[in-house]
């Protein structure tokens, strides 16, 4: 549905940008180098960078879908909290990160700064409504694009398993087939969207629970 309103195609790249960023600081801890990060209007990305070949690509390959769909976890759970703000300045200081130190492709660097300046006027727009649907409406896409990725995963390992992205780098590290990584990432972002969902569902219970009336018998 999120696919219904106007411009909702902009904000699908926060998943990417999510993403990409999970396999470059992968790659940081396990003392590669990150050479840059590209990101394209149809929404894919793709991060360039050294690394021992061995043991150390698999949670390479684990990172970008694993930290997509934690990310939407988290701005869930800042729904839950009340706590918008930190939600919006993670969203803000990653997409600042991905600029300043890995993002170079044309197209990447002006959605980074469009996406600053429009996260930047819905922090502080002055009416409390646009600023819950706009984070939302990213929260949603987030989550919605962290769930697609893996089916599609799942798609392309079966049209063409060398194409299927992350899967198809796992399987060539590990052996095991493309398919198999791809029903991976979809288990596990299918935990995380069980989880979201919840945190957003136990805001609109507690805002129908009446409150409690108090009654003194003397």
């Amino acid at each position: 549905m999120t696919g219904w309103i106007p411009y909702s195609s902009f904000f699908r790249n926060v998943d990417t940008m999510v993403h990409e960023l999970g396999h470059a600081v992968a790659t940081l801890v396990l003392s590669g180098q990150v050479l840059y990060i590209e990101l394209y209007s149809n929404h894919a990305g793709v991060t360039y960078s050294y690394i021992e070949q061995g043991w150390k690509t698999i949670p390479l390959g684990l990172a970008g879908y694993v930290t997509a769909s934690l990310f939407a976890v988290f701005l869930f759970n800042c729904y839950r909290k009340g706590k918008l703000g930190l939600g919006f300045v993670a969203m803000s200081l990653l997409a600042v990160l991905s600029l300043a130190f890995f993002v170079n492709n044309t197209f990447g660097v002006l959605w980074l700064i469009g996406f600053i300046v429009v996260n930047g006027i819905a922090m502080f727009v002055p009416f409390p409504f646009l600023r819950k649907f706009y984070y939302l409406l990213v929260s949603f896409i987030c989550l919605e694009e962290s769930v697609m990725g893996p089916i599609n995963l799942i798609y392309m390992s079966v049209i063409d398993p060398s194409r299927a992205g992350d899967a198809s780098g796992l399987s060539r590290s590990t052996g095991l087939p493309a398919m198999l990584w791809a029903i991976v990432f979809l288990i596990f972002s299918l935990l995380c969207a069980r989880k979201a969902i919840a945190d957003f569902m136990a805001v609109n219970r507690a805002r129908k629970t009446p409150a409690p009336r108090w009654e003194s018998q003397v």
